[in-house]
């Protein structure tokens, strides 16, 4: 394979998403976890909530900035790489980005420093408030558009903000990240009882890690369904392509696991299930199912990647399932923490939801090409036309080594707070807090009564 600036962007593009879309799952669920807790502690008033609240904000801090510093570059790339996309749907795509900028930058931003700064200076009504609002689908199926002198053009922004796609895809994308935070403040709580060391806040976060994942799950399962279904109707290439379906079939099998061989359109060691196919795609026993070969080759996606990473997210889902529902059951039964095996199974299930929700992107957006628009824009038409080779290897080179020394400073901080642990940093008000920037004397005094020298 030629490396040209095509294939140079996507895979910067794509390494940077990669990248990117871990901290802002992360988060996401931190950020319900942390709504919990505030929440819990204004109602119980328990000491355990507090300090359980003060440790994860430390490290929902880190995660936040290693989110916001990796997915600033994306918006550059639009301009820089695919300046051709830009071009031909900036009157759509723009608007959407800054409504993103704003809410994130502005709004989410104003409401974090509350968060990180705010606790002794704030009302807790307030504080809780600002706990809870901390808290690409045109693309995938276009709609509310009309084409003038190539530019897509919004004429329907209701049917655009309103797509059902949106409502389908945004839920699932929102479960995922509620799911990543439980089972990482499970596995957190796991190796704490496994270390024998915070008995009575690492019973808390396994607990409700548990509980809430095994609440999420099956109606995760069901929205990946209801996605399925979408890709299914206006996306029948990429559907085919995850089910190595290369035949019309009626009714159509389906392929657990084989080896897709794109070039002679066969399977090799497939192993198949009689009319199951047909009964996912079209909730019928007896459905036409599309085959690949309905479709011109240029239009088919490269069917590995989506057959496979689609079966990987899958399987972790399955995993995931299966460690919440048993682990719950032990702990409704009191038996989980004499359980070693099991807290070993918890805490080791942490990459799971990250995993899975990097092998959806991988399947959502490698299964939509060769289009960057479904059906509208090739991605070999939206690359900048004055790109050449070096100038996007010299990028990608630097990406991936200011990206790895960022996440590598960002996990090593992560990682001596979860060693430090939960401990009580919160005594209350400190001197001088009604006044955020003021200076306080190494003794705890302000240095004077205006708070100046």
């Amino acid at each position: 394979m030629d490396l040209t600036p095509l294939i140079l962007s996507r895979l910067q593009f794509a390494f940077t998403i990669s990248y990117h879309i871990i901290f802002p799952s992360f988060t996401i669920g931190l950020a319900a976890w942390l709504t919990i807790l505030e929440g819990l502690h204004m109602a119980t008033d328990r000491p355990v909530y507090s300090r359980l609240f003060s440790f994860w904000l430390k490290i929902f801090g880190v995660a936040f900035g290693l989110g916001v510093v990796s997915g600033v570059v994306m918006g550059f790339e639009f301009g820089t790489n695919w300046s051709r996309l830009s071009e031909a749907t900036g009157p759509i795509q723009g608007p959407l980005l800054a409504y993103e900028s704003f809410t994130a930058f502005a709004l989410e931003a104003s409401f974090f420093g509350v968060l990180i700064f705010g606790r002794a200076r704030v009302s807790k009504p307030f504080y809780f408030f600002s706990v809870i609002m901390v808290n690409n689908s045109w693309m995938q199926a276009p709609v509310g558009y009309v084409l003038q002198n190539g530019v897509y053009v919004p004429t329907d922004w209701a049917a655009i903000v309103f797509s059902p796609v949106v409502w389908v895809r945004f839920p699932h994308m929102l479960l995922a990240s509620y799911l990543t935070g439980a089972f990482c403040v499970a596995a957190t709580g796991a190796w704490y009882r496994l270390r024998g060391t915070y008995a009575v806040e690492g019973r808390e976060m396994l607990r409700a890690g548990l509980y809430l994942a095994a609440l999420l799950i099956p109606a995760q399962l069901f929205l990946g369904h209801l996605n399925g279904d979408y890709v299914h109707d206006l996306q029948p290439a990429k559907f085919a392509a995850i089910e190595a379906r290369w035949h019309d079939e009626q009714p159509a099998s389906e392929v657990l696991i084989a080896l897709p061989d794109q070039r002679t359109a066969t399977n090799h060691l497939a192993i198949t299930i009689p009319v199951l196919g047909s009964l996912i795609g079209s909730m019928s026993l007896t459905s036409k199912e599309v085959g690949l070969t309905d479709f011109p080759r240029r239009d088919w996606p490269p069917v590995a990647i989506p057959f496979f990473s689609f079966r990987i997210m899958v399987g972790c889902g399955l995993l995931m399932m299966a460690v919440a529902w048993l682990g719950t059951l032990l702990a409704v039964q009191d038996r989980l923490e004499r359980n070693r095996l099991m807290l070993w199974a918890i805490f080791l299930s942490f990459p799971l939801p990250f995993v899975a929700i990097l092998t959806g992107w991988f399947t959502a957006e490698l299964g939509r090409q060769p289009w960057v628009a479904y059906g509208l824009m090739r991605t070999a038409d939206a690359v900048s036309p004055a790109l050449t080779v070096p100038e996007t290897v010299a990028s990608l080179a630097m990406f991936v080594c200011i990206h790895t020394l960022i996440f590598s400073f960002g996990v090593f901080y992560i990682y001596r707070q979860l060693m430090v642990g939960p401990v009580e940093t919160d005594a209350g008000p400190t001197p001088g807090a009604n006044r955020p920037l003021g200076l306080t004397a190494a003794a705890g005094r302000p240095l004077s009564e205006e708070g100046a020298p």
